[in-house]
């Protein structure tokens, strides 16, 4: 038999390509993909998500913020500048975010939970109050706007510094010379020691008073009568002989009087209301889990069981 030819080999062979199953799997597989990709062309990579996009109310915004601080328009170059400003504060505010400087951070939570405060005090539609309920909420709440009473007083002052425990006596010695006196007698100027504020106080509310001198001769003051000195007094820097010029008790004014006031505190109480509501609401959706308690650390097993209570 001879043996064949060459050429006669290669048709053989490329019909055994033909009849491998892999080929028919890539060239359907080819086929598929190709048609895929005719009826559903594949759009561009879009780079949105690196876009920084600034409309034109942005910019309007910028500019009246800016008009309303120098009282004129901004030039184009500082526009330019409030452009920049704005970009460099959003690429800096997404780089924050890519990289998580948002979590854990105790200065962001508690913006954000100004936010949400801010947002439930916006979200509270408040009416104006009628005249009959705004009088009403007024009696209810009249020690809101308690007026508190005044004092105006002349004092002489025995230091326990320059006298020691003899310093009352000395008050007590000097009290005598100074009955029937008036408080601008000339016989006070030589008695008693010399005072590192003022000898005169005029017009001042109990607060002011025991700002300077404790609560205690504050309180003694208001039971004072006026017109003559008395005394000794007792306050946290010594003691003193007084002539209280005059007291005005403290009041509660008429309604006709501050109605702009009360108006006021009525809209802050319905605002704290409202926010005080929408707070309970979120809180409810929320459960609060606690550590057990440990007789180690007693504070915080109380606040614990505490908060827990509510």
């Amino acid at each position: 038999m001879s043996p064949a030819s060459p050429g006669a080999a290669q048709p053989s062979r490329v019909r055994r390509w033909l009849s491998e199953p892999l080929l028919h799997f890539l060239v359907i597989g080819g086929a598929l993909f190709a048609v895929y990709g005719a009826l559903n062309p594949t759009p561009a990579v879009s780079s949105q998500a690196n876009q920084i996009r600034l409309t034109r109310d942005d910019l309007r915004q910028m500019a009246m913020v800016w008009a309303a601080s120098w009282q004129r328009p901004p030039t184009p170059e500082e526009m330019h500048s409030l452009i920049e400003n704005k970009v460099r504060d959003e690429i800096l505010y997404r780089e924050s975010l890519a990289l998580g400087l948002d979590q854990n951070d105790t200065i962001v939570r508690r913006r954000l939970a100004q936010k949400m405060e801010f947002l439930a005090e916006d979200t509270s539609a408040i009416r104006d109050p009628a005249a009959e309920e705004l009088k009403a909420w007024f009696e209810e709440n009249r020690a809101r706007f308690a007026l508190p009473g005044r004092m105006s007083f002349r004092h002489v002052y025995f230091s326990p510094d320059q006298r020691g425990p003899g310093a009352r006596d000395a008050a007590v010695e000097a009290l005598r010379k100074l009955v029937g006196k008036p408080a601008d007698s000339p016989v006070v100027a030589g008695i008693g020691d010399r005072f590192m504020f003022q000898d005169y106080y005029a017009d001042r509310v109990p607060e002011q008073v025991a700002s300077v001198f404790g609560a205690a001769f504050a309180q003694s003051l208001s039971g004072l009568a006026p017109g003559g000195w008395l005394g000794p007094v007792e306050s946290g820097l010594g003691w003193h002989l007084v002539f209280v010029d005059s007291i005005t008790p403290g009041r509660v004014p008429l309604f006709d009087e501050i109605e702009p006031e009360v108006k006021a505190e009525w809209f802050n109480a319905q605002r704290a209301e409202a926010k005080r509501k929408v707070f309970a609401a979120m809180r409810a959706r929320y459960e609060v889990v606690l550590p057990p308690p440990d007789d180690q650390d007693a504070p915080l097993s109380g606040a614990a069981s505490t908060l827990k209570s509510r």
